[in-house]
């Protein structure tokens, strides 16, 4: 991912924003007594992109990747609408628990920008269903010169987004989260159709890591930099998750990218057993025998 890459990570400041003081009412809103289910992954599977992660022989590398993760960010189904019997076949050989976040195809977000896309999204659905119960969170990205000016594409959008399906959106335009009576006009709108406000946290747009939660469901997308600090900034979220675990938080959904996507598993790995530590977890540890430091 090169989004908000940067030429010297360590002359950014990585510090975690505090939360806004809505995030707290949200979780608190729903806390009891349930765990809260946790996904962990990277964005592709394939053997281009995570050199060294298979084993040599490896002849499926989906049925080899979701027996080391229990979750994958979908985002080849943002190039091109895979027909369901795609959908089938990564159902087939992924096991129980395992879940598909899926990104919405870029005509919807892209080129059409959220207008008069309801056939697409039909069609774009009527293949990811088969998925079934492996169907994580769809997760829609819109172009960073996506502005306020449109937020009635949004409202539209929304309004006609089957309410059965979990849904977060992701906006780059720093207009939607810095100017303060647009960022809570968006996040009652999100708020009232449940769908996820994703966090993105990159090294080079510090602006739209917004901590702010629109329901119980946290997406996160964290983009490393190549470079020590990564280590840190994920110790970092670790804590976080813990203060929103004993708030109420219901699902966390944490997908790591890398400028150089072969070290996103062993940033994973690192991150996992984080998380298994602090929070009382026993998510799998990616190739755990291998794992090492990258820096």
């Amino acid at each position: 991912m090169k989004f908000g890459r940067v030429d010297h990570p360590e002359k950014v400041d990585f510090t975690l924003p505090k939360d806004h003081k809505d995030t707290k009412q949200v979780l608190n809103a729903v806390n009891d007594d349930n765990i809260p289910e946790i996904y962990v992954g990277c964005a592709k599977w394939n053997k281009a992109d995570l050199k060294g992660f298979y084993p040599k022989g490896t002849k499926d590398e989906l049925v080899y990747y979701s027996s080391q993760f229990n979750a994958i960010e979908l985002n080849a189904t943002f190039y091109r609408i895979f027909p369901p019997e795609q959908f089938e076949k990564w159902y087939k050989k992924t096991p129980e628990n395992f879940k598909f976040f899926p990104k919405l195809n870029q005509e919807i977000s892209h080129w059409k920008r959220l207008n008069e896309v309801s056939t697409i999204v039909e069609d774009y659905l009527y293949s990811a269903i088969n998925l079934k119960e492996k169907l994580g969170t769809i997760f829609l990205q819109m172009h960073s010169n996506f502005s306020p000016k449109n937020f009635d594409r949004v409202v539209s959008f929304l309004n006609s987004w089957p309410k059965n399906i979990p849904l977060a959106i992701e906006f780059r335009h720093t207009d939607w989260y810095n100017d303060s009576s647009i960022a809570n006009e968006l996040y009652v709108l999100l708020k009232c159709n449940n769908v996820s406000n994703i966090i993105v946290d990159s090294a080079g747009r510090r602006d739209i890591i917004h901590m702010r939660l629109s329901n119980a469901t946290a997406f996160i997308r964290f983009v490393g930099a190549n470079h020590n600090s990564d280590y840190s900034r994920l110790d970092d979220w670790v804590i976080r998750l813990k203060e929103w675990k004993n708030q109420g938080i219901k699902e966390i959904n944490f997908f790591i990218h890398q400028n150089v996507e072969k070290e996103s598993p062993l940033l994973s790995a690192y991150f996992i057993e984080k998380l298994n530590a602090e929070l009382d977890y026993n998510l799998i540890v990616p190739n755990k025998e291998k794992q090492q430091r990258l820096f």
